[in-house]
């Protein structure tokens, strides 16, 4: 099952919306075994997304996993009154 959309979700919600969503199918765990895999997100919000992707990773059986991440979203960034929150 698909998670929905992040976007309106408070920490516990967007952890909840994540997890178990992730996995690395069987015919492709001989493809990371042991390896160190490098995981890009586009917007680190809460990290919930990030650990659960790191999570299945290395349960599919990645040795390490680095995350690169374009932008960051830090506490106050938007104020509770708006309508168009992360």
């Amino acid at each position: 099952k698909l998670p929905r959309q992040q976007v309106g979700l408070e920490r516990g919600e967007r952890e909840e919306n994540v997890r178990a969503a992730f996995r690395v199918p069987a015919e492709a765990e001989i493809e990371i075994a042991g390896r160190r895999v490098l995981l890009i997100d586009d917007v680190y919000t809460t990290g919930a997304t990030v650990r659960s992707d790191t999570k299945a990773l290395k349960r599919g059986g990645a040795a390490a996993v680095d995350v690169l991440t374009f932008a960051r979203v830090l506490p106050g960034d938007f104020r509770a009154d708006e309508s168009a929150t992360i």
